[in-house]
């Protein structure tokens, strides 16, 4: 544990990509924070905007390393992370404004539930009144989704509590965990990295944690939005996870059911106009199969906490944000997911 979190290095790593004006705020705040020991390092995704040299010269005193080619978010942040000299990490985007006290309540909380994967509660950066995430959850059938994401910010969730897995908007983790855990899986290039590496950690008995009195706010996906590309790195990734990190035997038992879900995610993509996406996914899995079979067994071997224990935590529905499905069509989804996660568990719970 830590006993004067003042005294400890904390490396802030900040993957840029062509963010503008975003780096520079965000950097403005990360040095305005309470923390005293920090290390700023901003790894450069290859950007053309030249924003990363701007903040170079208005901050000499980050660390700035240039790719000389777009890495993805995933091995962008490793090579960040390979470089940290400090005692903990925070992973953080470059559209993000930290408040002030965002690090040191984050260590505090490191110092009352020790080795586990952090994350604040994370409010629009354009509507201060509208929360992005209040902990993020992973669902039976891979899907990963942020809590009260759209939601009025209010007192609800005021105190510290188990998630499904840290946000990787704003994620707190010690050099130490880490190496258990291992790094960001390069394979998924950007998207459901938080949640796979939270996976990976709940296999280890390393838990995640929702911080609700540190704070950070987002502008939210400045580079991609709602697109075609993010739909394909959403349910690509999201089959990758489904099938590494369950054993043959989980997967087998709930192949029904995911079935049925396959459909209802068929359905999903062929009615926000975004089929080509879904087809070069189911494509790329189908590419990478030999890669897939061996990544499973790799974290089979590992595992510590299996499948039959991890399953009983995860909730039944998700939290569908209204820009994506709002409405009779999440409240229908949502009920044929509901059934069939509850079918599925009982069949791999018995």
């Amino acid at each position: 544990m830590v006993d004067n979190y003042n005294n400890h290095k904390v490396s802030i790593i900040i993957l840029n990509y062509n963010a503008g004006d975003l780096l520079l705020n965000c950097l403005n705040s990360v040095f305005k924070t309470s923390h005293d020991d920090i290390e700023v390092i901003i790894v450069d995704n290859a950007s053309i905007d030249n924003s990363h040299r701007k903040c170079k010269e208005k901050f000499e005193k980050i660390k700035l390393i240039e790719n000389k080619q777009n890495l993805g978010y995933c091995e962008g942040n490793n090579v960040g992370i390979r470089a940290a000299t400090g005692e903990f990490i925070i992973i953080l985007n470059p559209d993000t404004i930290i408040a002030p006290n965002c690090v040191t309540e984050l260590i505090t909380a490191y110092e009352k539930y020790g080795e586990a994967l952090y994350q604040p509660k994370i409010i629009s950066l354009y509507e201060k009144n509208i929360i992005q995430s209040t902990g993020n959850m992973l669902h039976l059938f891979g899907f990963g989704f942020a809590r009260d994401k759209g939601v009025l910010n209010s007192l609800q969730r005021d105190k510290i509590e188990q998630i499904g897995y840290a946000s990787g908007t704003c994620l707190f983790v010690s050099q130490k965990t880490l190496k258990k855990i291992g790094l960001l899986d390069p394979f998924l290039f950007l998207y459901h990295d938080d949640l796979d590496l939270g996976w990976r950690a709940a296999h280890l008995g390393i838990k995640s944690y929702y911080v609700p009195s540190s704070v950070v706010y987002h502008a939210e996906s400045y580079s991609l939005k709602w697109s075609s590309k993010k739909f394909f790195w959403l349910e690509r990734n999201r089959r990758y996870c489904l099938l590494t990190h369950y054993s043959t035997d989980t997967y087998k038992k709930m192949s029904t059911y995911l079935w049925l879900v396959e459909i209802m995610v068929w359905i999903f993509y062929i009615s926000k106009g975004f089929l080509g996406a879904k087809i070069k996914a189911e494509k790329d899995i189908m590419k990478n199969k030999k890669h897939i079979l061996q990544k499973r067994l790799e974290l089979e071997n590992k595992k510590i906490v299996q499948d039959i224990e991890l399953i009983k935590s995860f909730p039944d529905e998700i939290f569908v944000p209204k820009n994506v499905s709002g409405g009779l069509g999440s409240r229908i989804f949502n009920s044929l997911l509901r059934s069939a996660s509850k079918k599925a568990k009982n069949k791999i719970l018995h």
